[in-house]
């Protein structure tokens, strides 16, 4: 199973190891903040969190007397750090928790559902899957798939029927089988098709009616090969539903992991899982340390 830091290797070489060079030798000037800001910017943290990151870094350097590059390393890394929010514990202790997946095509959604089912299900959790992507027949012959790889039942419906309609019966499936976690699929919605949003926002009514406080987690999953295009995404399902934390899948194969402090510092969402690899295991706990050492090094 590989970890966080594995998984961000294209990402440190791309970028990061270059700031870290950039920082390893001579005194602060000019032209380092110059190039910084640049190269965070490359690095897909985004325009106004690398401004903030910078100017962050320059208050720092002065009040605390900072002269050499490399002497700025260790306060780089507690910035990056205080970008990233800290994550309070899943809210999934409940007779049955409700997780709901949302995330628009393509951004290995399904994929991530599966790899996540696999990890509640090592935790000892009784996991029932629900279909509700009954736009596309794939999408539940796909999920039906993943269920049977990793040993859970997998409630579908017709196609083109009512997706709430899938999450309800999963929910009487799972109450019936004393199962104690339900995780919903949904419809790989574009951010821009508000009649979707709206039939999204009408599963969360349903579920809700039918458990208390349900969904007690909203997932929206990222692919890490977005970049900034990803923060544009999370803020457009922020509009629609009450996302609370984030799957970043693929990140093993992108470059572009610096997104990951745009959607902390922006957004205030916290990523809660990191797909790290093609294998069903692989899906990490985010950890904030462990990913500040995958961008910046472990002897930084």
């Amino acid at each position: 199973m590989k970890g966080i830091f594995e998984s961000l290797r294209k990402t440190r070489n791309a970028i990061f190891g270059q700031i870290v060079n950039l920082l390893g030798a001579g005194d602060i000037n000019a032209e380092t903040w110059e190039d910084l800001e640049a190269l965070l910017i490359q690095g897909d943290v985004g325009v106004e969190t690398s401004l903030t990151l910078v100017e962050r870094l320059r208050k720092r350097a002065s009040s605390e007397g900072i002269y050499r590059a490399v002497d700025l390393q260790k306060v780089l890394r507690e910035e990056l750090y205080a970008l990233l929010p800290e994550p309070k514990p899943l809210n999934l202790d409940y007779p049955l928790a409700v997780i709901l997946i949302v995330g628009v095509n393509g951004s290995g959604k399904t994929t991530s559902i599966g790899k996540l089912t696999a990890y509640f299900k090592r935790a000892g959790r009784k996991v029932v899957l629900a279909a509700a992507d009954t736009f596309r027949a794939a999408a539940m012959d796909q999920l039906v798939i993943w269920g049977q790889r990793v040993g859970v039942p997998v409630i579908t419906g017709p196609e083109g029927g009512d997706p709430s309609s899938v999450a309800y019966d999963a929910i009487q499936h799972a109450q019936a089988h004393k199962a104690d976690m339900v995780i919903v699929d949904t419809a790989g919605r574009l951010h821009t098709q508000h009649n979707l949003m709206a039939e999204l926002e009408k599963i969360q009514r349903v579920i809700a009616k039918r458990v208390a406080w349900a969904p007690h987690e909203t997932f929206l999953v990222l692919d890490a090969n977005t970049g900034q295009n990803g923060l544009a995404q999370a803020q457009q399902f922020l509009n629609a539903v009450k996302v609370s934390g984030i799957i970043l899948a693929k990140l093993d194969g992108s470059a572009k992991g610096g997104m990951v402090l745009s959607i902390g510092h922006q957004l205030g969402l916290p990523v809660r899982f990191v797909g790290t690899g093609e294998h069903v295991e692989d899906l990490a706990l985010f950890d904030r340390q462990a990913f500040v050492a995958g961008l910046l090094g472990k002897g930084v």
